[in-house]
């Protein structure tokens, strides 16, 4: 816990009104939640990588990213790392009844439904006097991809769901049907809605055949990289320029590419 009271005292320190650090003085939760959010993606990016010594490193760039946060928010007396350590230590406790709680509840072991009753509970809590939705909590700033799979999810959970893949699969068809009637318009507006209800719909798809949407298309991602660094890299051994090629040698190109595989085809 040293190091922890250590990267406190840091914080402070560059957050002091007069000898602190300009830069870190000027910040507040609007200009320092975009560094957490790219933080949080370094991490994943070290996972993927299996880079278990930068993964050390982007983690302790994410703590610090909630001890400024916590910093700010006791600086406007509101809470501080304590409390955000004590909200988390709360929530696990109270999520894993069958770890934390008594006898009779470790004994009926993990309940999915408990789970989300847990949670319904805690979003109800949250809501107070005001409407309660069971989309409230879905935070706007997720990726669209994994916030549109979260929205799903939540609606499912009352109910509101196709009950197997083929009525998602007749959603996809309409909404490919729809698309190509706006594509006849020429209007941009009304193309780019009917593109996002059909990514709405094949993220639907995702989510019931258990797929990660947001990771599968990051897998999709750095397969395409991969194969097309390959394609470049035999069009330059072959003495030819990929700009100059027509398709027909390109897809050829191609092909060999995807025939080099190193684990990510």
């Amino acid at each position: 816990m040293a190091s922890i009271e250590k990267l406190l005292e840091i914080i402070a320190a560059l957050r002091h009104p007069r000898h602190g650090c300009p830069w870190d003085l000027r910040q507040d939760f609007g200009s320092i939640a975009p560094y957490t959010i790219e933080e949080a993606y370094e991490v994943a990016d070290a996972i993927a990588r299996g880079d278990i010594a930068g993964l050390r490193d982007e983690l302790g760039d994410l703590l610090f990213q909630v001890v400024f946060h916590a910093r700010m928010a006791q600086e406007i007396s509101a809470f501080d790392f304590e409390a955000v350590a004590a909200s988390i230590v709360d929530k696990l406790q109270r999520r894993h009844p069958h770890v934390f709680g008594d006898a009779a509840q470790r004994r009926q072991g993990m309940d999915v439904a408990g789970w989300e009753r847990i949670k319904a509970g805690e979003r109800a809590a949250a809501a107070g006097s005001g409407a309660l939705s069971a989309l409230d909590g879905v935070a706007q700033a997720l990726p669209a991809l994994k916030r549109a799979q979260k929205l799903g999810t939540r609606a499912a959970g009352i109910g509101f769901d196709w009950p197997d893949t083929d009525g998602v699969r007749a959603k996809i068809d309409e909404e490919l049907a729809e698309l190509r009637d706006a594509e006849s318009t020429g209007i941009a507006a009304r193309i780019a809605e009917e593109f996002g209800d059909l990514l709405f719909s094949v993220v639907n798809l995702a989510r019931h055949l258990d797929v990660d949407a947001e990771q599968a298309l990051r897998d999709a991602n750095r397969k395409f990289e991969h194969r097309f660094r390959r394609m470049e890299q035999l069009v330059a051994a072959s003495g030819e320029q990929l700009s100059t090629l027509d398709t027909v040698i390109m897809e050829r190109h191609w092909q060999r590419a995807k025939e080099h595989r190193d684990g990510d085809a």
